[in-house]
């Protein structure tokens, strides 16, 4: 699971604005601002049925990560935690 859903700094970051890209997920900033200090992004590469091949993106680990449990949820409200 991505880091980023208990960070204090997910809705201002590069690094979660790109993971967000690759999944097609809705912005929680449209320009983030924080340029995160060495961010660890684990992809993993997944075979799927019909021959399609699925692409996975986490940060696992962050420089500037600052933990604030379920902050991701307060931001968005009633929305499924990404996993």
């Amino acid at each position: 699971m991505c880091i980023c859903v208990d960070c204090r700094w997910v809705d201002r970051c590069q690094a979660y604005h790109a993971v967000e890209r690759q999944h097609g997920a809705p912005h929680l900033a449209e320009t983030p601002d924080l340029k995160p200090s060495d961010p660890r992004i684990h992809i993993s590469v997944m075979d799927l049925p019909a021959g399609q091949v699925g692409v996975e993106w986490d940060v696992r680990g962050c420089g500037s990560f600052q933990l604030e449990q379920g902050r991701w949820s307060r931001l968005r409200p009633g929305e499924e935690v990404p996993t």
